[in-house]
């Protein structure tokens, strides 16, 4: 965006966050600016972003896991494309999800919760969510999912999957296009499902007097899932009057296109690029990106790969099996650097880097497809580094509790990610601590017990 685009933007801005019900606009005088506004301002000007990756069915974690602990290590043969943002990278071994264990493929689900796996058990507000409450309030879009099955990462507080878009064309659509049926249309269609809302809040709020204790907790989390929804319908009204920014004719021709999934590399890059653009334009500064569901994760027919990454991961010990596996992890890693180049290349709305003010995890709820192992799970953490994030090493939570790594036992090694070295290293302290980064008032998170520290 040119400087006076990105002025323009700003009033656009302005405008949408009166309407949107903030108590106090943002001036354009700095001596006018209460404390109230100059934080909302500073929100707006110094954005925080954060985006969830995932790849299904774990890895060969033979050719994966990294054995060195600290700034000493040696890049593995599959996180090897990663080596040159070595300075802007934390790879993680050793975490997990207790809830997740035993649970084989549903991991999927609690991967950005930390929630419980059972017949009588109902999923959690995903941590993605949980900062998308923060920042909502700035951006047009409250956040974004993309899946390539249609099953996203996001969960709302009441438990309930969002939906996600898998085509590269509806998300350029959805993201910078102006609604088909035009903004009167789609203005009507928001203030009929708000109508709709607060007849069914009056509804439930009649039946509250006659209700049990066990029913009103039920009540009141089906109620704060119906404020988010008013919340969110009211805000994308206010929107409406507020022009789509306008797009670089290069990043247009680049994502405004449809790739089909046997592209698979045109077809991540392009997503990518996708995030990229939204964050760039401040669209949104929340985003989740799922590569596959477990049981099938695409093939890659540029690699000469036809089966599922869910089919390789029952390789059974055939090295060839294995070597697909590796080569297929080893595709996703570096479709993932690519994004990182391009968070690195790109700039926001104030002249930053994208890669400094966003934190990007890169990972999967399982490690080991074969027995559905649980247990040290694949993560990378990247950038941040506006937020306080400090990377460069090789955050290992098995220190200290087994006697090292031994990829030659392959049994051993697989023991290891199948049952947790250290029954105290929850993936939810990761979650918590990125939450904080992101502003989120909270102290817990999921299953945490614990927060991490990466500013040192």
């Amino acid at each position: 965006m040119s400087d006076s685009q990105k002025k323009s933007w700003w009033i656009h801005r302005r405008h949408a966050l009166r309407a949107a019900g903030s108590c106090i606009v943002l001036p354009l005088l700095e001596c006018m600016q209460s404390s109230e506004a100059k934080a909302l301002e500073d929100a707006a000007k110094h954005p925080k972003r954060s985006v969830f990756i995932y790849i299904p069915n774990g890895v060969n974690t033979l050719d994966y896991q990294i054995t060195r602990p600290g700034k000493d290590y040696q890049f593995s043969r599959t996180l090897s494309p990663l080596e040159k943002h070595r300075a802007v990278i934390t790879p993680i071994s050793g975490l997990h999800h207790p809830g997740g264990l035993g649970h084989h493929h549903n991991c999927q689900k609690i991967w950005l919760t930390g929630g419980k796996l059972g017949p009588s058990d109902r999923n959690t507000i995903s941590v993605d969510q949980r900062m998308a409450q923060v920042t909502a309030p700035h951006t047009r879009f409250h956040s974004l999912e993309i899946s390539n099955k249609g099953e996203s990462l996001a969960w709302t507080a009441d438990g309930i999957r969002l939906p996600s878009m898998s085509r590269c064309r509806n998300v350029f659509s959805h993201l910078f296009e102006e609604p088909k049926n035009g903004t009167e249309a789609q203005r009507r269609m928001l203030r009929r499902k708000g109508s709709v809302l607060d007849a069914n809040l009056e509804e439930v709020r009649s039946l509250e007097r006659k209700l049990g204790g066990a029913d009103k907790g039920r009540l009141t989390q089906y109620l704060s899932a119906v404020r988010e929804t008013e919340i969110r319908t009211r805000r994308a009204d206010s929107w409406l009057d507020v022009p789509r920014p306008e797009i670089a004719a290069v990043d247009r021709d680049r994502t405004n296109r449809d790739v089909p999934q046997s592209q698979a590399g045109e077809y991540f890059r392009t997503m990518y690029d996708l995030i990229v653009l939204a964050f760039q334009t401040d669209a949104t500064r929340v985003a989740t990106f799922s590569s596959g569901i477990e049981g099938q994760g695409i093939p890659i027919p540029e690699l000469g790969i036809t089966q599922t990454r869910h089919a390789l991961s029952h390789h059974n010990g055939d090295p060839g099996h294995m070597e697909k596996l590796t080569q297929s992890d080893t595709f996703a890693v570096e479709q993932f650097s690519y994004f990182l180049s391009r968070l690195a290349e790109t700039n926001d709305l104030d002249g930053n880097p994208l890669l400094n003010t966003t934190m990007a995890l890169f990972g999967s709820g399982m490690a080991y497809g074969h027995s559905h192992g649980n247990a040290n799970l694949p993560l990378v953490l990247a950038g941040g580094s506006s937020l306080g994030l400090r990377h460069g090493q090789h955050l290992d939570f098995n220190q200290g509790h087994f006697d090292g790594y031994d990829l030659e036992n392959h049994r051993g090694h697989y023991q290891l990610c199948s049952r947790p070295a250290n029954p105290e290293a929850h993936m939810s302290n990761l979650l918590l601590m990125m939450a904080q980064k992101m502003d989120v008032e909270i102290e817990h998170f999921g299953d945490s017990n614990n927060s991490l520290d990466l500013s040192n």
